[in-house]
Formats: C-alpha cells, sequence, structure tokens
C-alpha cells in the first residue's frame, strides 16, 4: 500500500504540469533541442532536454515528458521553469538591487563599466557582459536583465567584490541581506 502512493506521488511534478501562458508581444522559434523566445526586451535561448517534448498551441505552453524515469522527472519541472523564465525575461526583464556601504566606498558608471571605490589602494574597474544593464547611483546599483540566471550571476561577483564584513558591515550587500554583526573584541580592564 504504501508503495502505490509513494509510486503517484512521485510520479507527479507541481511545476512541470502546470501550463504557461503567452503574452502579447511575444514569439517563439521552435527548434529540435532549443526554444528561441522572443520579445520587447530581447531574444533569448532556452535548452530543452530530450526527456521533456514542447507543445504550443493556443497561446499556452505545455510540457510533458516523454517517459517516467528520475532524469525526465527532474528535468520536467526545471526545463518547465526555464521556459517561464524566458518569458518573463524578454517581456518584463529581471533586478537585483545592491547597496554599497562604507565611508568613501562608491560606484561610478563608465559606459558599458563600473568602476568602484571600495577602501583600496585603487579603482576596481567592473565591465558588464551583453545583455546587462546597471542604473548606479553613488550608493546603490540596479542589475537589470532579460536573462535571470546572468543577472544573478553579474550580481554575485559585483557583491565578491567587497563582501560586507560582520564587525561593521562595510562592503557590497543585497538590497534586503541581513548581515549578522559579529561583537568586536573588547580590552578589558584587569587587577
Amino acid at each position: 500500500m504504501e508503495e502505490s502512493c509513494f509510486a503517484t506521488f512521485g510520479s507527479m511534478s507541481r511545476v512541470g504540469n502546470k501550463i504557461i501562458s503567452i503574452p502579447d508581444g511575444v514569439s517563439f522559434d521552435n527548434k529540435e533541442s532549443h526554444l528561441m523566445v522572443k520579445g520587447p526586451n530581447g531574444n533569448l535561448v532556452v535548452n530543452i532536454c530530450d526527456e521533456v517534448s514542447l507543445k504550443i498551441e493556443d497561446n499556452t505552453i505545455n510540457l510533458t515528458r516523454k517517459s517516467n524515469d528520475k532524469v525526465s522527472r527532474s528535468m520536467h519541472g526545471t526545463t518547465r521553469q526555464l521556459v517561464s523564465n524566458a518569458i518573463e525575461g524578454v517581456t518584463s526583464g529581471f533586478s537585483k538591487h545592491l547597496e554599497i556601504i562604507g565611508v568613501g566606498y562608491n560606484v561610478k558608471p563608465q559606459g558599458n563599466r563600473l568602476v568602484f571605490q571600495l577602501g583600496f589602494s585603487h579603482d576596481i574597474v567592473f565591465d558588464l557582459p551583453e545583455g546587462i544593464e546597471a542604473v548606479a547611483q553613488k550608493n546603490s546599483l540596479e542589475i537589470k536583465g532579460a536573462d535571470k540566471q546572468l543577472v544573478g550571476q553579474v550580481a554575485a561577483k559585483i557583491r565578491s567584490l567587497r563582501k560586507p564584513e560582520p564587525y561593521k558591515g562595510k562592503g557590497i550587500r543585497y538590497k534586503d541581506e541581513y548581515v549578522r554583526s559579529k561583537q568586536g573584541k573588547t580590552v578589558g580592564g584587569g587587577d
């Protein structure tokens, strides 16, 4: 009895079975192993694995898996979410907000690069990859783009230039990130 219940729950994919609705202004070019998504914010390519089949009809996309093995089940939900993220990216885009905290710490845009002053003896120049846009103010930075993975990757690389330190909280952090602060060493007055 337990095995049959497990088999029933194991064969479902809550994410993979959701139907994706196609917004206006988005078009597709479906090749064998990849799907080209075109929209107002640009074009993205999503690789479709062999275990999943894709059907586009009536302004919706439905993904089904070809078999019920472990790889097919795992790729079903993943592929569906990648397609959904690509559609959202070419319509509204993704963004990450970063804060720069520290006396004298700031960022300045220079064409397709950012120049950071982060308390080092030299400025740090960060070249933005193609498809990524940055809106920089003195102590805040917004990374924008159509590709969700690339936006997150660029934001993480920028954060790694000067991670927030736990004593004074100086460094680059995500906007709503909580940095646990540590108590500094205290000088004890002994007898």
